[in-house]
C-alpha cells in the first residue's frame, strides 16, 4: 500500500527489510424471508417471531450461524528467518511479486506479524461466538508464509462469506489513523475481481464505520482522503480472491502515537470487536 515499502526494521534483530505489510513489496507512491404461519390460527415458527435465518434459530439464534468466515493475519512471524523463501516471485494475476514479506514493527520492535496473530484469535474467539465458522489462513504453525497467492486460495476454498486480512501499516510519523484496501478492477491472468468489487466494498464500508466506534480511531490523515478507503490493483491477495476480501490497516505503526494503541491489548480487544461487528453488520445487511 502506499508508504508501505517505506517500513523498516524496528529491532536490529530482524534482517530483512520490510517491504509492504500487506504481504507484498508495493511503490511509493503512496435469509432469508420471514417465516409464515400457514393457517391464520396457527402459532408462528421461530424464526417468523424473532427474523432469524432458520439455520440461526437451529443453532440458537445465533448471529452468525451457517457463515463461513476468514481471517488472514498479515505476514508471519517466522518469515524473517526465511529469506530465501519468501523473496521468491509468485503469480498475482497481473504480474508477479514476493511471495510474502516481514511486515514491519513499531521503534521498540513489536513486529507487525506478532500484532496480527493477536488481533486475529481475539477476532476468531468474538465471531465463533456469534456461530460463524472460522478458518485462519496461517497460525504460525508453519515456518513461513504462506504465500499470497495461497492465501487467496484458502479464502477462495473455503467459499467465504467474508475474507480479512489483518495488518498494521509502517509509514512515517504523524501518518496516523487506519484505512481499509479494496479490490480494483483487475481481469488478465488468473485474476478477475469484477464479482468482488461490490461486495468487497460494501463490507470495507462497514469495516471503517464500525472499526471507528469500537475503537475510537479515525481514518487515515494520509491516505484514502479521510474514507478510510483505499482501492489497489497490485495486492495479488486481493487480485486472485474469488469471494469478498479487504485489507485491513489498523493503525501505523511507526507513528508513536498510534504504535500505544496497537501495543495496548485493551485496544487490540476493541479493534477485534470493531472488526467483528463490521463483518456482522456486512453479513446481516
Amino acid at each position: 500500500m502506499p508508504y508501505a515499502h517505506r517500513k523498516l526494521l524496528a529491532a536490529l534483530a530482524l534482517p530483512l527489510a520490510l517491504t509492504g505489510c500487506a504481504g507484498e513489496a508495493v511503490p511509493q507512491s503512496s435469509r432469508t424471508a420471514d417465516a409464515k404461519a400457514t393457517a391464520s390460527n396457527a402459532l408462528p415458527s421461530p424464526a417468523a417471531t424473532t427474523g432469524a435465518s432458520p439455520s440461526a434459530v437451529r443453532t440458537g439464534g445465533l448471529p452468525l450461524a451457517g457463515r463461513t468466515i476468514v481471517i488472514d493475519p498479515g505476514h508471519n512471524p517466522g518469515n524473517f528467518r526465511h529469506s530465501t523463501e519468501i523473496n521468491k516471485k509468485v503469480d498475482i494475476g497481473t504480474n508477479r511479486k514476493e511471495c510474502d514479506t516481514t511486515g514491519t514493527s513499531t521503534n521498540a520492535g513489536y513486529t507487525e506479524a506478532a500484532f496480527t496473530l493477536d488481533v486475529s484469535h481475539r477476532l476468531r474467539d468474538l465471531l465463533k461466538k456469534q456461530g460463524a465458522k472460522v478458518v485462519l489462513v496461517h497460525d504460525a504453525e508453519r515456518p513461513y508464509g504462506p504465500c499470497i497467492d495461497e492465501r487467496a486460495r484458502i479464502g477462495n476454498g473455503a467459499r467465504a462469506d467474508a475474507v480479512v486480512s489483518v495488518h498494521a501499516d509502517g509509514s512515517a510519523a504523524g501518518n496516523r489513523g487506519f484505512h481499509v484496501i479494496l479490490p480494483a478492477r483487475v481481469s488478465g491472468g488468473s485474476a478477475d475481481t469484477a464479482k468482488i468489487m461490490g461486495p468487497s466494498r460494501t463490507l470495507g464500508e462497514k469495516l471503517v464505520t464500525q472499526f471507528a466506534r469500537a475503537t475510537g480511531s479515525k481514518p487515515a490523515n494520509y491516505i484514502g482522503s479521510g474514507t478510510g478507503l483505499d482501492v489497489r490493483d497490485d495486492l495479488g491477495g486481493l487480485n486472485l480472491s474469488t469471494v469478498p476480501k479487504v485489507f485491513l490497516e489498523c493503525g501505523n505503526m511507526r507513528d508513536p502515537k498510534d504504535a500505544a494503541l496497537l501495543t495496548d491489548a485493551t485496544w487490540r480487544q476493541k479493534a477485534a470487536q470493531g472488526i467483528a461487528n463490521g463483518i456482522g453488520a456486512y453479513l446481516k445487511g
